[in-house]
C-alpha cells in the first residue's frame, strides 16, 4: 500500500459521523472526524470537531489503543476522569493517556465546541473504545 498523500478539507465540508449511539455514550453530539483513516489515510491519528448543544454528552469511556487530547474552544461543562468529574470551560486543554476514563458533558446554556484528537489509532474501531459495563446511559436488556 502506498503512503498517504497530503490532505486538506474544511470543517463544513466534512459530514457528521453516523452510527454513534446513545448506548455507547454519544448523546446529542455533532461529531466530525476531520482527519482519519477513511478520509486522509491516517492510521495513527484522528483529529475531530464536536459541537455539543446544552445537555449533550460524551459519557465516560476509554480507549485502549490511543491517547486523546481535548481543547474546549467555547462553552463549558464537566469532564469525566478516573477520579470523578471536574468543571471545564473555554481554554481548557486535557490530555488522557490510553486506558484512562474520560468524557465531557455540556452543563452550560450555550453550545460547547470541542477540538480533539487521538494518537495511535486512525479510526474508532482501531481505538479500542469501551464504556463502563454499568454505564447509566446503556440500554438495559429485558
Amino acid at each position: 500500500m502506498s503512503a498517504p498523500k497530503p490532505y486538506r478539507t474544511r470543517v463544513e465540508d466534512v459530514p457528521l459521523v453516523e452510527g454513534l449511539t446513545r448506548e455507547d455514550g454519544w448523546i446529542d453530539m455533532q461529531v466530525r472526524f476531520l482527519i482519519d483513516q477513511k478520509s486522509a489515510g491516517s492510521d495513527k491519528l484522528v483529529f475531530g470537531h464536536t459541537l455539543m448543544t446544552p445537555g449533550a454528552s460524551h459519557e465516560k469511556h476509554r480507549h485502549f489503543h490511543c491517547d486523546e487530547f481535548l481543547i474546549v474552544m467555547s462553552g463549558s461543562g464537566i469532564i469525566f476522569t478516573d477520579d470523578g468529574e471536574e468543571p471545564a470551560k473555554a481554554g481548557d486543554v486535557v490530555f488522557t493517556p490510553r486506558g484512562h476514563w474520560h468524557g465531557f458533558r455540556n452543563t452550560g446554556n450555550v453550545d460547547s465546541l470541542l477540538i480533539w484528537g487521538w494518537s495511535g489509532a486512525g479510526s474508532l474501531e482501531a481505538a479500542g473504545y469501551e464504556v463502563p459495563p454499568d454505564a447509566a446511559h446503556a440500554v438495559k436488556a429485558g
